[in-house]
């Protein structure tokens, strides 16, 4: 297994191939050591995708104590639709407890979302890639225009990478429209989070994220309250900068 990738090369090489093929790259070189990040809304197709590939392949969800109640319940859908396991990633109680004794459940619309997102977020998803080689996102070009516009097909997660280790991470759907993602869906009947029926389109925690209006772009729903430039929780914007 091919672990030292000249990624610069491959994302030149396969950034106008499909999704599929994107993800037998990753198989090829990480097998069953790649890991695919399910968060409850579009991603059941990235999860599809890989599932129709390696029917070993590897889910994980943040769960980050907010989240809708749908959310949860779609959840257990996905895991029963493909008989898979879904690991639950957790915050940590000995961070969280402290944060939410100090400043309450709702902070982040005073102070902003990036302390809370860091400790209910960014933590347990570094806890987790801490021990992974590669990891699949469902990230978009079509999400956030202002700072997803240049996501790769593969690139090097500068956010969770360290001295020791080099972690690779994997963008199939990165060239999917909103609009392919929900015919994809629509097509082969796949189950989705029933909150989509109801306006959300970007679903985050249930405190964070609202439906959306005619015309308005998706991550509008997402932390409304703050100035639009600030649309990112931090799991991916540390790969983001200079890409806007």
């Amino acid at each position: 297994m091919i672990t030292n990738l000249d990624v610069a090369e491959l994302a030149a090489t396969y950034a106008n191939k499909s999704p599929q093929d994107i993800l037998k790259l990753a198989f090829q070189h990480f097998g069953d050591e790649l890991w695919i990040s399910f968060s409850g809304a579009e991603d059941v197709v990235l999860v599809d995708m890989a599932w129709k590939l390696n029917k070993n392949v590897k889910v994980f969800s943040l769960d980050t104590g907010r989240l809708h109640p749908e959310t949860y319940r779609f959840i257990e859908q996905v895991r029963d639709h493909y008989s898979i396991q879904i690991e639950i990633v957790s915050p940590d109680s000995a961070r969280l407890d402290p944060f939410v004794k100090e400043k309450g459940l709702f902070s982040f619309y005073r102070d902003g979302h990036g302390e809370c997102c860091g400790i209910r977020k960014i933590e347990p998803l570094r806890r987790k890639l801490a021990g992974v080689q590669a990891w699949a996102t469902g990230q978009r070009r079509d999400q956030s225009p202002g700072t997803r516009s240049q996501v790769p097909a593969l690139e090097v997660d500068g956010a969770f990478s360290n001295e020791q280790r080099t972690l690779y991470k994997f963008n199939p759907l990165a060239q999917m429209t909103s609009e392919e993602v929900w015919g994809y869906i629509r097509m082969l009947e796949l189950p989705y989070n029933s909150l989509h029926e109801r306006g959300f389109i970007s679903i985050g925690c249930e405190p964070c994220t609202r439906p959306v209006l005619p015309n308005q772009h998706e991550r509008e729903g997402r932390w409304w309250w703050e100035e639009a430039t600030q649309k990112e929780c931090g799991l991916h914007a540390g790969n983001l900068i200079g890409k806007a």
